[in-house]
């Protein structure tokens, strides 16, 4: 059986620099009472807001400066959790941070309700004689466009409290898949045992040339989720009905509507999303029966979707990946160029070693305060180099938010996020098919591209955001959300995409919706969808060499959320309000299928 690391057998090159956030927990520990103690300092000011345009400022000032302060403590709890998921004392900064969260968020909720009272005919005034106040101009237009929706300052103060205990459900489900799930092992055709962790399932046995180890991986790591799924269910159902209460509190007419207005996206953009989908499934049908066809087998299921064609892997060390990714990069400059290669080899924004109880998947994560950081199990091989390129989009475009824009504008959207970060892959899949010749290579970058990337964001993600809107109209109804209902409906949406050539095994495919922590943010996983189209979009005009194609992404990466989000990718170069970038993302796909079945043959 396979040894996975313990914690303090990983290299400390391998790990995130922690000690540049907090010196020690101890630093943290201050760090967090520093913050409930600062919280009178902040309330000082409630109610005062409309005396002057300097105490206006003053206030803006000290809330900026605790939530920062905040947000830096909360994220170094939660990424020295994940981690070591394990590890007893960061689960234990995990709660003090959320429980401090919602003191502080609910110290500050006072600052919209009185924005509101003061109006916008004196703030506007106030803002045209003071430069400083100007600086928020886009931010107080937002406020005001959302007017209808925000409520007193006593219901809004009860809604920041709220949100420390409706990150209950949430909590409870990392804790119980991550810390308390113990999964039978996997074993190979000869019998060999093979452990299944949350950080091997994905990156190593589903990708295993051996079908029987992806069988049983598939069906361990599945029934244990089907073993709990009654709690799991009622976790995600509560987290659900939360977001019903938050619907009505804040007075819109449906959950969607209600996640969407926050980016001033229409509800369009979602539905025109799942009909480009439907359209076009069935180009991922000829991919399926041709990947049946290449792995030469009678019938393909679920778990054989990330099986390899290439018939042997392709290693790609850590640092050789860093060099394949700045220089597919290098169209964007030295700059860019040379933070990324700093960030990864020298400054360790990048927790890249597998490590017993290192939660599964991969994020980058940081404050104004710090360095981005990442977290991943890099494995050496093709599949980690291109997580490795995602994730450094999402942290270069953090890394150049924070760099140019004030705290106000700090936080892009998630509807932007996955942009960034699909750009890097798309960039560098363009260079590496241009240049290596190695003919295993190309297969084994293809099949990570459309078994990896391009099925889960433009085949799992967009069902997901159909049953993610699914479940909560049924919720707005007031229908009953069960384990078994939940289960039926997650199978019957990927029986329909998967289409009739791939065997559905029902009970497990059914509990996929479990296995997918991103559901607890309300409509979140569509946003993977129209990320990765608004990349490939992008990357196509650097590609062709556009005029002003490289200022235009650099522009959208250092604007943050000072401009609305479909606003800064059409100033970028692409619009989302119409199918055309997700048309040309399945275009592109259909060329990577080409590609490979000529190269199979």
């Amino acid at each position: 059986m396979a040894k996975i690391p313990a914690r303090k057998e990983v290299g400390k090159k391998y790990t995130w620099n922690a000690e540049s956030v907090y010196k020690s927990a101890k630093e943290w520990e201050a760090a967090l009472k520093a913050v409930i103690d600062d919280i009178p300092n902040v309330k000082k000011y409630e109610g005062k807001l409309g005396e002057s345009p300097e105490t206006l400022l003053a206030g803006i000032k000290a809330i900026e400066g605790i939530s920062l302060r905040a947000q830096t403590v909360f994220m170094y709890a939660q990424f020295a959790y994940a981690v070591d998921t394990t590890n007893q004392e960061s689960a234990a900064m995990v709660g003090k941070a959320q429980g401090m969260s919602g003191q502080a968020f609910a110290a500050i909720s006072f600052l919209n309700p009185e924005l509101l009272y003061i109006g916008w005919e004196k703030l506007d005034a106030w803002m045209k004689g003071s430069p400083e106040l100007e600086t928020y101009r886009h931010s107080f237009e937002d406020l005001f466009r959302q007017q209808a929706h925000v409520r007193s300052a006593e219901v809004e103060e009860i809604l920041g409290m709220a949100i420390d205990p409706f990150s209950g459900p949430s909590s409870s489900t990392s804790m119980l898949v991550n810390a308390d799930f113990k999964f039978d092992p996997a074993k190979d055709s000869k019998g060999r045992k093979i452990p299944v962790t949350q950080s091997n399932f994905y990156s190593t046995l589903l990708e295993h040339p051996d079908r029987k180890v992806r069988q049983s991986a598939f069906e361990s790591y599945h029934d244990k989720h089907i073993e709990f799924k009654n709690t799991l269910a009622t976790n995600l159902s509560t987290s659900i009905s939360a977001n019903v209460f938050n619907m009505r509190a804040r007075r819109f007419d449906t959950t969607l509507s209600a996640s969407l207005f926050n980016n001033n996206v229409p509800e369009e953009v979602f539905h025109n999303l799942i009909d480009t989908f439907k359209k076009y499934l069935p180009v991922w049908h000829r991919f399926f029966d041709i990947k049946r066809k290449a792995l030469k087998l009678k019938d393909i299921q679920y778990f054989d979707m990330w099986a390899p064609i290439a018939r042997k892997k392709v290693p790609v060390s850590y640092e050789k990946a860093v060099d394949y990714i700045c220089d597919s990069l290098a169209p964007l400059g030295s700059e860019y160029v040379d933070t990324v290669r700093q960030g990864c080899l020298k400054d360790r924004w990048v927790d890249s070693a597998p490590n017993a109880g290192k939660m599964n998947g991969a994020f980058s994560y940081g404050s104004p305060e710090t360095h981005p950081f990442i977290m991943m199990s890099y494995t050496d091989d093709v599949g980690s180099m291109s997580t490795l390129a995602h994730e450094l989009g999402h942290s270069m475009h953090s890394y150049l938010t924070w760099k140019n824009q004030p705290y106000a504008y700090s936080a892009y959207s998630l509807f932007v996020a996955e942009v960034a970060s699909n750009f890097n892959q798309a960039m560098m899949r363009a260079r590496l098919l241009e240049t290596i010749k190695d003919r295993n290579f190309l297969i084994t970058l293809i099949e990570e591209a459309v078994s990896g990337n391009f099925f889960r964001y433009f085949f799992q993600m967009p069902t997901l955001a159909r049953f993610e809107l699914e479940t909560h109209q049924r919720a707005e109804r007031g229908e009953a959300l069960t384990a078994d209902s939940m289960q039926d409906l997650m199978a019957d949406l990927f029986s329909e995409a998967f289409g009739p050539k791939v065997k559905i095994d029902r009970p497990r495919v059914g509990m996929v919706w479990s296995t997918f922590s991103h559901l607890f943010a309300d409509y979140y996983v569509y946003q993977y969808a129209t990320g990765i189209s608004g990349a490939h979009a992008l990357s196509a005009r650097i590609l062709r060499g556009e005029p002003n194609a490289v200022e235009n992404y650099l522009g959208f990466l250092k604007s943050g959320s000072s401009v609305y989000p479909l606003d800064v990718l059409k100033k970028a170069g692409v619009d989302l309000t119409t199918p055309k970038a997700v048309e040309e993302t399945f275009a592109v796909m259909e060329g990577y299928i080409d590609r490979l079945e000529e190269l199979i043959g």
